[in-house]
């Protein structure tokens, strides 16, 4: 499971994440301020980070954006706060960060948005696997597979390692959405809830990448 640092000033919510994260199966790591975040983020490598927005030292989205700046934001973030306004969540999520959770959050909402941002990561993790140059000892193809959690057949897509960076994160969008869409059996309202992904966002991106929704649906 994920290596996840909760950021949070009240002890009663981070007791309360930690015991959640861990019946889910997560290891986590404290910490009550910006100061004990940023030693956590040096010694390990968190694959999601819960962060406060209003804490005592650096509020969130001050310390957000010194990883950002830094170079330090290379895995997804979710906010959380319970007096934030909506100019601060999308500030947030302009800088970099994944989500936003408004306090009290619901235990549905966490487990939610906790999946949707380690999912995204791993998604990420694999375009930029996919784009990157092959040593000259190796063949220029990488190949990527998408795994069903039901019992549908494995689906294999290549990829050309020397192309453009945008074509190859393009080739990738666009056999890993055709691939929802005919698992899915062509529902724009399934495969956004899959992706964690707005309709009108889904729309766009499906047609900019040029993905056939109605072949997806015969196929299906």
């Amino acid at each position: 499971m994920a290596n996840i640092l909760v950021v949070d000033d009240e002890l009663g919510i981070r007791d309360l994440l930690s015991e959640i994260l861990f019946d889910e199966g997560h290891q986590v790591e404290l910490a009550e301020n910006a100061a004990q975040a940023r030693e956590a983020r040096l010694h390990m490598r968190p694959d999601l980070v819960l962060l406060d927005i209003w804490m005592p030292d650096t509020d969130g989205v001050s310390l957000l954006k010194e990883w950002a700046s830094s170079g330090l934001l290379n895995m997804p973030v979710i906010m959380m706060s319970g007096h934030a306004t909506i100019d601060t969540a999308v500030e947030a999520v302009k800088i970099g960060a994944q989500a936003f959770l408004e306090k009290p959050i619901t235990l549905q909402k966490l487990l939610k948005a906790i999946d949707q941002g380690l999912a995204r990561d791993q998604v990420q993790q694999a375009i930029v696997a996919a784009a990157t140059p092959a040593p000259s000892s190796v063949l220029s193809m990488a190949h990527a597979v998408v795994v069903s959690d039901t019992q549908t057949p494995l689906v294999a897509q290549s990829f050309e390692l020397d192309r453009p960076l945008r074509e190859a994160r393009d080739a990738f969008e666009k056999a890993y959405f055709e691939f929802h869409l005919t698992h899915e059996g062509g529902s724009m309202t399934r495969v956004a809830e899959k992706t964690g992904l707005e309709r009108t966002h889904l729309y766009r991106k499906l047609k900019q990448l040029g993905v056939d929704m109605s072949r997806s649906k015969r196929k299906a």
